[in-house]
């Protein structure tokens, strides 16, 4: 029985660090990729040019759309992923973003969270899984 009971912690902790490094390389890999869009994309001015409004049960959420001339000088449209309440840009702002060469729809503000928010969240999620699954697995092994 106690074998038992020691294998089914050692699968679950064991889980914790497998998921943990999973997510962690996730992570990796979102700021690789942001990495090589900040490298070899190219950088413009967006102009605010709407705030959509969202409602839910909490209230309204406004998200930001984004219109910026590319390098043909072709206009495009880009609507943020981030909403926020209150609005974090005013119809008319002037946001800084970088996009791809090769595909205009890769398109990211830059801003901390803009820029790096994929990576952020998922190794808040990775951490503490990363920790206490490596952490139970080296007391066990003692």
């Amino acid at each position: 029985m106690a074998v038992k009971r020691y294998t089914m912690w050692m699968l679950l902790y064991g889980s914790f660090l497998f998921l943990g490094l999973v997510l962690a390389y996730i992570a990796f890999q979102h700021y690789q990729k942001t990495q090589k869009l900040l490298l070899d994309g190219v950088r413009a001015t967006a102009t605010v040019s709407q705030l959509l409004t969202n409602q839910d049960s909490d209230g309204n959420t406004y998200t930001p759309v984004f219109e910026f001339k590319d390098r043909t000088n072709t206009l495009q449209t880009y609507r943020s992923p981030i909403s926020s309440s209150p609005p974090a840009y005013k119809v008319g702002d002037k946001v800084k973003i970088v996009y791809d060469r090769k595909d205009s729809g890769n398109v990211k503000t830059v801003s901390f969270w803009g820029l790096y928010r994929v990576s952020v969240i998922l190794m808040m999620v990775a951490s503490p899984l990363l920790v206490i699954g490596a952490s139970y697995l080296l007391y066990m092994s003692r």
